[in-house]
C-alpha cells in the first residue's frame, strides 16, 4: 500500500500567518537554567519539570474527577472540558500558579496572556488515538509564539500512552499534513504521515502526577492515553495577577511540537495551558472569542 502523501500546509488560507519558530528566552532566567532554555529552543520541549507534591496534585485530581462527572452528566465526552477556567475558580487558580508561570516567564518574559485551557483525558479502552500533528497548525494566530504547559494529573507512563514528541522538528516550520481518515479514529482531525523521514526517535514525555512539560507549537506531538490536560484551544485570555496585585497580564508562548499517544490501558490525565507573548494577542489574526479586559476576574 502506497504511503499517504501529505499536501495541506495551511489550515487558514485567508490568514497571512508567520509559521517559523522564534527562539525564546530572557536575559536572566530565574527558574530554568540557561542550558534548559537552550535545549528548549534546540529540541522544542522540556520535560519533566517539578510543580506539585503528591498531596497537592491529589487535591486537583479530585477536582478534575468532579469536572469529568459533570461533563458526563451533560452528555459530553472526556475531551470536552475546554476553556472552563473562565467559570471555575480552582482552574483559574491553577492557571495563575506561580510555580508554573515562573517556568514560562523564563521563556516568554514577564507579561503573558493565557488564551486557552483544556483537560485532555483519554479513558481506558476508548479506542481513540491522537495522530502526529503540530499544535500551531490548528490556531488562527500569528506569529505562533506560544508555549503549551502540559501538567500531568495522573502519572504519564509509556504503558498508559504518554505523549510523545519528535525533537528538532519545530525548526522546520509548518509541516504538510492530511485531513485524518475516519479509520484512524483520531481525536483531532490532522495527521502528519511518515514521521520516520525526520530520522529522529520520538521521545515519550514520562512524568509523575504533579510534574509538567513545556512544548512549542511547531514540534510534532501525539498525546498519550488517559490524560487530563489544560490545552490551548479556548481563545479566552487569562491574566495572572502580579505579585504586587496590579493584575498585569502574565502568561507566555513559544512554538509547536508534535504530539502523539498509543491506546490507553489506564486513565492518564494531564492539563494543557497555552500562553502567548503579548505581541501575539495584538496580532490582527488573533481574534479570541469572548475576550475580556485585563480586569477579568475568576468566577466561582
Amino acid at each position: 500500500m502506497a504511503a499517504t502523501q501529505d499536501t495541506i500546509i495551511e489550515a487558514f488560507p485567508d490568514l497571512d500567518r508567520v509559521k517559523r519558530f522564534f527562539p525564546l528566552g530572557v536575559d536572566n532566567p530565574t527558574t530554568l537554567t540557561i542550558a534548559q532554555v537552550e535545549r528548549f529552543n534546540r529540541e522544542g520541549f522540556l520535560s519533566p519539570l517539578d510543580v506539585f507534591s503528591d498531596a497537592e496534585i491529589q487535591v486537583h485530581r479530585e477536582f478534575f474527577d468532579r469536572c469529568l462527572a459533570e461533563a458526563a452528566a451533560r452528555g459530553w465526552n472526556s475531551y470536552s472540558i475546554n476553556g472552563w477556567h473562565a467559570r471555575l475558580r480552582t482552574l483559574w487558580d491553577l492557571v495563575c500558579e506561580p510555580r508554573i508561570l515562573d517556568y514560562v516567564q523564563d521563556l516568554l518574559g514577564e507579561d503573558l496572556i493565557c488564551w486557552g485551557t483544556h483537560y485532555f483525558c483519554k479513558m481506558p479502552g476508548d479506542g481513540k488515538a491522537v495522530a502526529w500533528h503540530q499544535d500551531a497548525s490548528y490556531w488562527p494566530i500569528t506569529p505562533s509564539k506560544t508555549v503549551t504547559v502540559w501538567l500531568a494529573i495522573d502519572d504519564a507512563t509509556v504503558e498508559n500512552g504518554a505523549m510523545q514528541v519528535i525533537p528538532t522538528t519545530h525548526l522546520q516550520g509548518q509541516l504538510a499534513y492530511s485531513e485524518s481518515d475516519a479509520s484512524e479514529n483520531n481525536v483531532l482531525n490532522q495527521t502528519v504521515h511518515g514521521v520516520e523521514r525526520f530520522g529522529v526517535e520520538p521521545v515519550p514525555l514520562v512524568m509523575r502526577a504533579g510534574q509538567m512539560s513545556l512544548h512549542t507549537a511547531r514540534n510534532p506531538t501525539t498525546p498519550r492515553t488517559a490524560a487530563a490536560a489544560l490545552q490551548c484551544a479556548s481563545f479566552r485570555p487569562m491574566l495572572r495577577p502580579k505579585r504586587d496585585g496590579t493584575g498585569r497580564a502574565s502568561c507566555a508562548g513559544a512554538r509547536t511540537t508534535m504530539v502523539t499517544g498509543p491506546t490507553c490501558r489506564g486513565r492518564k490525565a494531564t492539563i494543557f495551558r497555552t500562553v502567548a507573548a503579548p505581541e501575539v494577542a495584538r496580532s490582527a489574526a488573533f481574534q479570541p472569542t469572548g475576550t475580556r479586559a485585563c480586569t477579568l476576574k475568576p468566577v466561582t
